[in-house]
C-alpha cells in the first residue's frame, strides 16, 4: 500500500474538536440569549511550569472561540495549602464561575488530593472530584475525565463498535486509565487494564480490537504488538531533541491499525472541546 493511503487511517483529533467546539458555541450564545448566563470557567496555576503554562494557555484560547468567559489565578510557587483552598472556596462561591480547573501537577509541598476535593463537584470541569468519580462508576456520565471523553466521543464519531470488543488500556491512572476503562465497561466492552507491573504486556495488546495507551514511554508499543485492523488511540506525550512524540511507535504502526491518532493532533484538542463541553454544562445545570 502507497505511503500517503495511510492518511484515511487516522483520526482527525482538530477536525473532531472543531466539531465540538462549534456545538459548544451554538450552546453558549443559547444559554447567553436564553437565559443571559456566560459560562465562566476559572483555572488555578501555582507557579511557573513552562508545560502547565501552556496547557492553561490552550484552554483561554478556547474559552475564547466558544464565548466562554475565561480567568486565571496564576498563584504563586511559595503558596500554602490554606491559601490555595481559600481561593477555591472563593470561586465555589461566584455565581459567574461555573467551572473550576486546577492545572495539575501541583509543587511538592501541596496536596491535590484535598485541593480536588475542595473543589464544589458541580464545577468539577475536570471530572476528577471523587463524587464525579463515583458517579461515572455507576454509570452516570456527567462531568468525567476530559480525556477518556474525547477518547468515547471519537470512537461514536468513527462508528467503532464498541460493545462485546476487547479494549486493552496501558497504564492505570485516575486521569485517563481508570476512567478510561469505567467508561468502556459502561459501554459493554471486555475491559483489560495493563501497566508498570502487567507480566507480557504484549500478549493483551496483540488481542486488543480498542487499544488506549496512556504511559508517557516513547514508543512502547511497536507494530508486532498490535493486531491487523486494531483501533488505536494514542494518549501518551514526550519530548525529546524539542519534538514531540507518542507512546504508539506511528509510522509502523499505521500501517496495520484501522484508526489511530496521531501525536500531536490526535486526542489533545478532544480534551480540550470536552471540557468546553464541561462549562457549558455546568452553567446549564444552575
Amino acid at each position: 500500500m502507497a505511503e500517503e493511503n495511510y492518511d484515511s487511517r487516522k483520526i482527525d483529533g482538530r477536525s473532531l474538536s472543531k466539531k465540538v467546539e462549534d456545538q459548544v458555541k451554538q450552546g453558549v450564545d443559547r444559554l447567553k440569549a436564553e437565559k443571559g448566563i456566560t459560562p465562566g470557567l476559572a483555572t488555578i496555576l501555582v507557579g511557573e511550569d513552562p508545560a502547565s503554562k501552556m496547557y492553561v494557555r490552550l484552554k483561554h484560547k478556547a474559552c475564547d472561540r466558544v464565548g466562554i468567559h475565561a480567568e486565571d489565578h496564576n498563584m504563586p510557587e511559595s503558596i500554602t495549602q490554606e491559601e490555595l483552598i481559600l481561593r477555591i472556596q472563593e470561586l465555589n462561591v461566584r455565581k459567574d464561575i461555573h467551572g473550576i480547573l486546577l492545572q495539575l501537577p501541583l509543587p511538592q509541598h501541596l496536596d491535590d488530593k484535598s485541593a480536588m476535593l475542595a473543589i464544589d463537584p458541580a464545577k468539577d470541569a475536570d471530572g476528577f472530584h471523587p463524587y464525579n468519580m463515583g458517579k461515572l462508576l455507576i454509570g452516570d456520565e456527567g462531568l468525567v475525565p476530559c480525556t477518556p471523553k474525547g477518547v468515547i466521543r471519537a470512537l461514536e464519531e468513527y462508528d467503532v463498535e464498541i460493545q462485546g470488543k476487547h479494549a486493552v488500556i496501558v497504564g492505570h491512572s485516575n486521569v485517563v486509565g481508570k476512567p478510561m476503562a469505567a467508561m468502556l465497561i459502561n459501554r459493554n466492552a471486555t475491559v483489560s487494564v495493563c501497566h508498570v507491573f502487567t507480566d507480557d504486556l504484549k500478549k493483551f495488546t496483540l488481542d486488543a480490537d480498542i487499544l488506549v495507551v496512556g504511559t508517557g514511554v516513547m514508543h512502547l508499543i511497536k507494530a508486532d504488538m498490535v493486531k491487523e485492523g486494531a483501533v488505536i488511540f494514542d494518549v501518551g506525550i514526550s519530548e525529546k531533541e524539542g519534538k514531540v512524540y507518542g507512546d504508539v511507535d506511528f509510522d509502523n504502526v499505521v500501517k496495520k491499525a484501522s484508526l489511530i491518532t496521531p501525536v500531536p493532533g490526535g486526542v489533545g484538542p478532544m480534551t480540550i472541546a470536552i471540557l468546553m463541553e464541561h462549562v457549558l454544562m455546568a452553567a446549564s445545570n444552575i
